[in-house]
């Protein structure tokens, strides 16, 4: 995952905070999604960008035969530490890598797959260019971006209740860029200007983010996203306090034992 002052912040217990947290509330029912999609495709060699902490990686260990080669990379070597610490059942390439220059030849791997990482590139066009590269002809790019925030519920109330924290700035990283880049005909641009010919299949995917209470949420988004360097840069003790207004804002909408809410994502899916 790569965007300007967003790349160290994925460092520190952010890490572990995104795998305890995040993964089980919104990331796996995605990457479920994903690597049903990529096993369709009947690929030989897989390359994951932007991996994070290996929900998907796990996903495709399982999905997957045991002989296909699964190549996992990630601007950010802690959240590949973080995904070697969980663990794999079978051998896996991880590699520190940048999506917008991937160390690997030209038409290398059958499909290119990577789980809400689009987002936080800076240079898009050129990011999607890269995949095409090491895509061999008629190999697939597969990869899957938020929806609008306000079809996201938890992200949506917890960005919300931070107005009241900080009134003249309040911290605008999950709309920015988690849910900042959903609009399917700037995602098409940004494909064709990285050389992709054809147009891109599209699907509008919802389901459920669930949480034991609405602390789980509030934790997961202030502590363990780039959220909290926006918050710790606005006074750096007030971390706890924007968790707890967050908490109050969920529990105000749901209550206060195990709540349910809407997420919703964009998967895309082009040939090279």
């Amino acid at each position: 995952m790569s965007h300007p002052n967003v790349d160290a912040a994925f460092a520190g217990t952010i890490p572990q905070l995104y795998e305890r947290y995040l993964v089980p509330l919104i990331f796996e029912p995605y990457a479920a999604d994903l690597a049903s999609r990529v096993a369709h495709c009947r690929p030989s060699r897989v390359l994951e960008i932007a991996a994070g902490t290996g929900v998907v990686t796990r996903q495709l260990v399982r999905t997957l035969p045991s002989e296909v080669s699964i190549t996992a990379t990630d601007l950010n070597q802690p959240m590949l530490d973080q995904a070697a610490a969980v663990g794999i059942s079978r051998p896996v390439e991880w590699q520190q890598a940048d999506a917008m220059h991937l160390p690997f030849p030209d038409e290398t791997f059958d499909v290119v797959v990577c789980q809400f990482g689009a987002m936080f590139f800076p240079d898009k066009a050129r990011a999607s260019a890269e995949a095409r590269r090491v895509l061999r002809p008629g190999g697939q790019f597969l990869f899957n971006v938020w929806d609008r925030i306000d079809q996201n519920e938890f992200a949506d109330i917890v960005t919300n209740s931070l107005k009241t924290l900080f009134p003249s700035n309040p911290p605008q990283f999950l709309a920015r860029i988690p849910h900042g880049y959903h609009d399917p005909a700037v995602i098409a641009q940004d494909l064709a200007h990285g050389g992709f010919a054809g147009t891109p299949e599209v699907a509008t995917l919802p389901a459920r983010s669930r949480a034991d209470s609405p602390h789980t949420p509030a934790v997961a988004y202030c502590q363990g996203t780039p959220l909290r360097s926006e918050i710790e840069a606005r006074g750096a003790s007030r971390l706890d306090e924007a968790t707890d207004i967050a908490t109050n804002a969920l529990t105000s909408r749901f209550g206060s034992g195990p709540i349910d809410g809407k997420i919703q994502a964009r998967i895309i899916a082009i040939e090279r």
